[in-house]
């Protein structure tokens, strides 16, 4: 039997950083006005989840925007290979290549990427404790995830945040189903212990503090 799925705080709404008509799927083939509405509808419909879920699965936040437009494009030119109601699906199957890529690349950069992402990271209100506490909270989950092993990682986001099935993960990651709940218990487990670790960690910074 699987554990409850995590409630995790959500991150900060995001907007597109390029208008979804810059995505249209007229540039890739003609006659498609019908293609360009429904890209538009993905677009407005998963953008947040999908900006999110790179996030979750190792993209730096200075590189989720330009790693969300390039999931949509890539989708904009496999748009007639999406069926209607598994668009989702079919978004977080190229979100996990695209995020794959994307940290091969941020690793030659680690440095100037982490640094980019700090002078970026917008500030709490002042004296906005709610804010505040929902920035730790994902500050906190954030260095969890990135003490995982990727693998590990990417099982544990799309089970326990983003609500795939085990025979969705099968699919996705194409592993077959007793790999998938084996990965899925490492994952657990991995992530409870990172966690106290991490947590240990906080609590003496705190007290160093005081």
């Amino acid at each position: 039997m699987s554990s409850p799925r995590l409630k995790l705080c959500a991150d900060p709404p995001r907007e597109p950083a390029i208008p979804s008509n810059q995505l249209s799927a007229s540039s890739v083939r003609p006659d498609a006005k019908a293609g360009d509405e429904r890209l538009a509808l993905l677009v407005h419909a998963h953008f947040d989840d999908v900006w999110r879920a790179l996030r979750r699965l190792g993209v730096a936040e200075a590189g989720c925007d330009d790693a969300s437009q390039e999931v949509f494009i890539i989708a904009a030119r496999k748009l007639a290979d999406i069926h209607l109601g598994g668009e989702r699906h079919y978004l977080y199957g190229i979100a996990v290549r695209v995020a794959a890529n994307t940290r091969r690349s941020q690793a030659a950069r680690r440095e100037q990427a982490d640094e980019t992402a700090v002078l970026g990271e917008p500030s709490p209100l002042p004296n906005s404790e709610a804010l505040l506490e929902e920035k730790q909270a994902r500050a906190f989950l954030d260095q969890v995830l990135d003490a995982l092993p990727q693998d590990l990682r990417t099982a544990f986001v799309l089970f326990e945040i983003e609500g795939f099935s085990l025979r969705e993960l099968e699919q996705l990651l194409d592993i077959p189903l007793g790999t998938v709940s084996s990965r899925l218990r490492r994952a657990r487990e991995a992530f409870h212990q990172s966690a106290r670790r991490i947590k240990r960690s906080w609590v003496g910074l705190g007290d160093a503090d005081e």
